[in-house]
């Protein structure tokens, strides 16, 4: 690995344009060997285009890219591969057929002869775990694998490529607390043996505990580059959006108690996954789910939803018993669910706005069993005010829309089916703080409207500050109910651990 101390990189001017856009200009950075220099701004502020750059997957259309000391002009990842510079996407590209090994070492696997020597590739495997000591099996098959250990099969694909600076883009935006503490770790200690990491995040509590240098980026502009020690989360967030930013949650307005039971679940299960369940929603009510991955959260909601076949148990909505066998059931019923994935589970990307919005109601739309296009878009635009949708038509592509938006999409989609009941899980995940506030006050929109909301968020203080009451999750069962006036992040987690009793009656209102 290069020692010299000259920068790792240096953009000088480096502008970029996509039609009428422009998405950098006149980017002046200097990221030093050896550190880790953190780029935030809001979705659409430039980091992604920044970072494609450097990692050879976008050309620049004006200024200079030093790379070591010397000017390069890379027009495919695999040149700046030459130069020890990988990128790691924020969904992870490997291809799940393929064990562990096969992916670490894809396209610079140990050869003899012509032939692949499986011997030689087993040891180098050893080598390169041993090193970063994440104990994954080497043949063990992708597709096996959570979420957060293909982010760090992606870094042992890195590392075999001997990369001296590596670029992640939001590494921990789809795992839950603990798996992106343990990443967090890795990164920490890639970079203590001399890897220089390139970090764009838009949770800015890791990038204060991570980083070195923080650089703010503003409608493609460099507002700011300080040490991290020198900045809070407030200052961050007033630098990404030129003004301070209330980021506290919106007031509470709990429904009444005597608000009728719109969505009532008795002894759901499905064997091996959730225990038998009960919970209750009222009209106009948050209720927030916690616990640890792998409590069974998700696992719940998809059952409420009919996304998984419950083994035993049933679902009423407004007190009638409604048979759930799949989604299409469950819309039927007035029962709509914000995926945890909304590119994955939730969205069409390569479909537009309009095409998302209408897909939960084509009946609305439709005119002598043909799609009205004009009844389409008036219907999505409606859709699209409703939650405050920034693009320029209906008919743009999902993918040309920044994370918020497409999450603001996805409600707006589910939102269209007119729904009794939404679960929203992890509503937040992946956007940027000025769009996380947006969703918040929707939500709070939504329940103050009529709407029963089951909330699920891996972040503790997001449940307690929506939601009116909070159930908290252990090993596939609800083990705490508290008021969500009165519950504290101490309370939940204990419960969330098992390390506290008789929460139910303690915190006000025992399990239905």
């Amino acid at each position: 690995m290069t020692t010299s101390s000259t920068p790792h990189v240096e953009l000088r001017g480096v502008s970029k344009r996509f039609g009428g856009l422009s998405a950098l200009q006149n980017i002046q950075l200097t990221i030093e060997r050896g550190g880790i220099h953190a780029v935030i701004g809001e979705n659409g502020a430039g980091k992604s285009t920044l970072g494609k750059i450097v990692a050879g997957r976008l050309r620049h259309d004006a200024g200079s890219l030093i790379v070591n000391g010397r000017e390069v002009h890379y027009r495919q990842p695999c040149d700046a591969l030459r130069d020890r510079l990988v990128a790691i996407a924020q969904e992870p590209t490997l291809i799940s057929s393929m064990t562990v090994a096969q992916n670490a070492f894809l396209g610079v696997e140990s050869t003899s002869s012509g032939f692949l020597d499986g011997r030689a590739q087993r040891r180098r495997y050893r080598e390169l775990d041993e090193a970063t000591g994440f104990g994954i099996p080497g043949d063990l098959p992708v597709a096996a694998l959570s979420i957060g250990d293909r982010q760090k099969v992606e870094l042992l694909r890195a590392l075999a490529r001997r990369a001296e600076l590596i670029v992640m883009d939001e590494p921990t935006a789809a795992l839950g607390k603990d798996e992106a503490a343990r990443l967090l770790q890795v990164v920490d200690r890639l970079h203590r043996s001399g890897v220089t990491i390139l970090y764009f995040s838009h949770n800015l509590r890791d990038v204060l505990a991570i980083s070195d240098t923080v650089t703010v980026l503003r409608d493609g502009v460099v507002i700011q580059t300080t040490g991290s020690k020198a900045q809070t989360s407030e200052t961050l967030v007033t630098a990404m959006l030129g003004r301070p930013l209330d980021v506290t949650f919106p007031p509470k307005t709990p429904p009444s108690p005597d608000a009728p039971i719109v969505l009532s679940v008795r002894g759901l299960a499905r064997e091996g996954i959730v225990k038998p369940t009960d919970l209750r929603v009222r009209r106009g009510e948050i209720v927030g789910l916690a616990g640890l991955v792998g409590s069974g959260r998700s696992e719940l909601a998809r059952l409420i939803f009919g996304a998984e076949r419950a083994t035993e148990g049933c679902v009423a909505i407004e007190g009638r018993v409604v048979r759930i066998r799949d989604p299409h059931a469950a819309l039927r019923a007035g029962i709509a669910m914000i995926p945890e994935s909304r590119k994955e589970q939730g969205l069409l990307m390569r479909r537009s706005i309009a095409e998302n919005i209408t897909l939960t109601r084509l009946r609305q739309i439709e005119n002598a069993g043909r799609i009205s296009k004009l009844a389409e878009k008036r219907q999505a635009i409606a859709a699209m005010h409703r939650v405050d949708v920034r693009a320029r038509s209906a008919n743009d592509r999902l993918d040309t829309l920044s994370g918020g938006n497409q999450q603001k999409v996805l409600f707006a989609k589910w939102l269209f089916a007119q729904p009794r009941v939404l679960i929203a899980d992890e509503p937040t995940r992946g956007v940027d703080v000025g769009a996380k506030r947006a969703i918040y006050d929707l939500l709070h929109r939504l329940a103050a409207s009529g709407l029963g909301i089951l909330l699920i968020s891996s972040e503790v203080e997001e449940v307690l500050g929506l939601s009116h009451r909070v159930l908290v999750m252990r090993a596939g069962q609800i083990v705490a109910d508290m008021d969500g006036l009165r519950a504290d992040e101490e309370a939940v987690l204990q419960a969330a651990f098992g390390t506290l009793s008789g929460v139910g009656a303690a915190a006000g209102g025992g399990l239905p």
